[in-house]
């Protein structure tokens, strides 16, 4: 299971319709509407200065939040629009969807590597290359991996990991088709400067 949720703190709007979102937003809130699941729409505000930090921060949208209510349980939501004003480009409203434990959801997991010292291509000098600290994964709501894992034992200078290399928690797959590379072990720089150096020489020896 995911460590943490990021809380998503909000407060319950009394009063709907546009007069009622226009005092939300004097009040330095931004309104939204909270649907699904078995319940109905809940109407709410969250403060204007916390959801323009937590859209600052990137992939809002993709992340899931517990969200917590007065008055509510706690429930999982994950946002499915955002509205914003077309010459601010500050949010003025917000959908968020809460989520069964069985719904299928895309959020971006850890990629967590292991066993550096059991890479012959990093004993040897190599540098591992990150592409990819994260990847968007559909999983189960009920069962978010904290992290998927890959292990450098037994890679070279040269090695790539693509993402079929790794062991994906069951009901787990990648939102990217293709076979996308996560990270390689590249030669150090010294090493790839003599290497082409030597190149040039035998290049140069031919002519």
């Amino acid at each position: 299971m995911a460590g943490e949720i990021p809380d998503l703190v909000a407060l319950e709007r009394t009063g709907t319709g546009k007069g009622a979102a226009r005092q939300a937003r004097r009040d330095g809130m931004v309104p939204g509407i909270v649907y699904g699941g078995d319940n109905e729409p809940l109407p709410i505000n969250v403060p204007f200065n916390r959801l323009l930090k937590m859209l600052k921060a990137g992939r809002f949208k993709s992340t899931l939040f517990n969200l917590k209510v007065e008055g509510h349980e706690d429930v999982r939501v994950i946002c499915r629009n955002v509205q914003r004003d077309v010459v601010k480009d500050l949010p003025t409203h917000l959908d968020l969807m809460r989520l069964r434990r069985t719904s299928r959801i895309n959020l971006f997991i850890h990629v967590d590597f292991v066993n550096h010292a059991a890479a012959p291509g990093i004993k040897r000098g190599g540098v591992l290359t990150v592409v990819r600290p994260e990847v968007e994964l559909e999983v189960t709501a009920g069962e978010i991996p904290e992290k998927i894992t890959v292990d450098l034992t037994g890679l070279n200078i040269g090695d790539v990991v693509t993402i079929s290399m790794v062991d994906l928690p069951e009901g787990v797959k990648p939102t990217i088709d293709r076979d996308f590379v996560i990270a390689n072990i590249s030669a150090p720089s010294g090493l790839a400067a003599a290497s082409n150096d030597a190149e040039d020489e035998d290049g140069e020896a031919e002519e």
